[in-house]
């Protein structure tokens, strides 16, 4: 039987890009770790978060090559996953962040969770944002102005 992935009948509407959801024992140097194997390749690692427990961590990675990089991730046997999160470009000024999570909370969009990136070639401060729902969180954002980055923008 084959294992291909499903394709539905229309592409995504909106912008998207990918993160890996790498997960680790929460002991000294596990980071480090996984942010020298991404190193031995052209990755390049543009945000990232850290959800720590007693026991475990999640790292969450936002990479300008999440193919490559969760390759590393399987071929070094760290358990990993993908996501699809929002990218925002954050406007100029000091209230950036204020504006786009207004923006989502006006269109009852829930954040589930965010972190800053220097996600583009530019190196513009952005918002990775884990958002329910997506899609109306990328029409909302669209509506209004802000740019949504597509995984090859980053």
């Amino acid at each position: 039987m084959s294992v291909e992935p499903l394709e539905t009948a229309e592409g995504a509407e909106h912008a998207a890009c990918r993160q890996l959801n790498v997960f680790l024992e929460n002991q000294v140097g596990q980071l480090l770790r996984v942010t020298r194997l991404l190193d031995s390749e052209p990755i390049r690692i543009l945000g990232l978060s850290i959800e720590g427990k007693v026991d475990c961590a999640v790292l969450r990675l936002l990479v300008d090559d999440p193919d490559a990089a969760y390759d590393v991730c399987v071929g070094a046997r760290i358990p990993v996953s993908q996501s699809e999160i929002l990218v925002v470009e954050l406007p100029p000024g000091k209230r950036g962040i204020i504006t786009v999570c207004s923006a989502l909370i006006a269109g009852e969009v829930n954040i589930n969770y965010a972190y800053s990136a220097w996600a583009t070639q530019a190196s513009t401060p952005c918002l990775a944002i884990q958002v329910d729902p997506l899609t109306q969180a990328a029409r909302i954002l669209a509506a209004k102005k802000f740019r949504v980055l597509d995984q090859h923008e980053l």
